[in-house]
């Protein structure tokens, strides 16, 4: 048994020294220092933040020995916001995670939500992205640092819409799993996954979410959040979440490892129309030396893609029967973003169109909003 364990060992040991580089994750508690964050009756976010972030790096090392753990902080200092994404990219980070605590002008919100970089509902986020930007303001020379960018300014965020995030996919997967632990396992309220054009994310080169555990405005949930016990089930819920999410990505890894890669065309939304497609003229004829008549197929054009909007009504883990009650009897196409099924309707080319669909939605659908489709 003991010359078992002892090649196991040696076996483990041999791979590890073959890996190219360990598995990196960065832990990093939000505010810090000078910057409290939130504030509720009796404690501050930035000490929630540390103390879940330390916690979690602890049970990591425990469950996880091979996994690098590297901490924007430790301690209670400040950092500015480009510095943690600049930490995370000097150690070529496999996943950025950025802890967090809510806070709201009424007691009675409540519950966890995951955010991932994105323009999704970008006006419905956009208080939660222009809090956690603004620390920023707290640096000496912000605008230079920065690139002239103002948190409190609606036109800086133009500039999210324009970004190209290679890692959405990974973050979204990442972030569904960890909603699911807190509110599956934990019986906490689920305000689900989000988008939000956080300046940490968007300057962060590797899968990236930040979460917000919960409110410390809410007298009850700041209770919760200071107790060691809930501590600890938080980041065990992370922890367990850590580890679907690797063993996922590892099981890809290892079915198109040794595949040949071949080049797919990128996949496209398609909007339904109820036009007929357009008769194509008959092949031509080309003759060859011995008179056998060789059919040519016409080439086809390729047009350009065209920018549609849409409103975004719900979103489901499993397809929606068109009956559905959450359909509530609107005509709907959807599209798949990794576990999500997300349904819209009213397409138009025309956004003003689509804005007043939005608006007659709205009774039926408060959070619907507006999104963006090529074909």
């Amino acid at each position: 048994m003991r010359k078992k364990l002892l090649s196991l060992c040696l076996l483990l040991s041999a791979f590890l020294m073959a890996a190219e580089k360990p598995y990196t994750l960065v832990l990093d508690a939000g505010h810090g220092g000078k910057d409290p964050g939130a504030i509720g009756k009796f404690s501050k976010e930035k000490d929630l933040n540390l103390k879940l972030v330390l916690e979690i790096g602890k049970q990591i090392e425990e469950q996880y020995p091979d996994v690098k753990i590297v901490y924007t902080r430790s301690t209670d200092v400040f950092i500015p916001l480009q510095t943690r994404a600049d930490v995370a990219n000097k150690a070529n980070a496999d996943l950025f995670i950025s802890i967090h605590t809510n806070s709201a002008e009424s007691k009675a919100a409540q519950g966890v939500e995951t955010f991932i970089l994105g323009t999704d509902r970008m006006e419905a986020n956009l208080d939660v992205a222009m809090r956690e930007n603004a620390v920023m303001k707290l640096e000496s020379d912000y605008k230079t640092t920065y690139q002239g960018f103002d948190p409190n300014s609606i036109d800086s965020y133009i500039m999210f819409e324009l970004m190209q995030n290679t890692y959405m996919d990974q973050s979204l997967q990442f972030a569904e799993q960890v909603q699911k632990r807190f509110v599956g396992h934990l019986n906490r309220e689920d305000r689900g996954v989000r988008q939000a054009a956080f300046w940490v994310l968007l300057k962060t080169a590797c899968p990236s979410i930040l979460f917000e555990m919960g409110f410390i405005s809410n007298p009850e949930e700041e209770r919760f959040l200071n107790k060691d016990a809930s501590m600890a089930q938080m980041a065990h819920a992370i922890v367990n979440a850590f580890g679907a999410y690797t063993h996922k990505q590892a099981v890809k890894k290892e079915k198109t490892e040794g595949e040949k890669p071949t080049e797919q065309p990128a996949e496209k939304l398609v909007i339904e129309s109820s036009k007929k497609p357009a008769e194509q003229p008959a092949a031509k004829q080309t003759k060859t030396a011995d008179t056998t008549a060789v059919p040519v197929a016409p080439k086809p054009e390729e047009k350009p893609l065209t920018t549609y909007y849409a409103v975004q009504i719900c979103a489901s883990h499993t397809p929606l029967d068109p009956a559905d009650p959450k359909l509530k009897g609107q005509t709907c196409e959807f599209t798949k973003v990794g576990e999500w099924y997300k349904y819209y309707t009213a397409a138009d080319t025309d956004k003003s169109k689509v804005q007043a669909a939005q608006k007659r939605l709205k009774p039926l659908f408060p959070d619907c909003w507006i999104i963006t489709i090529k074909k």
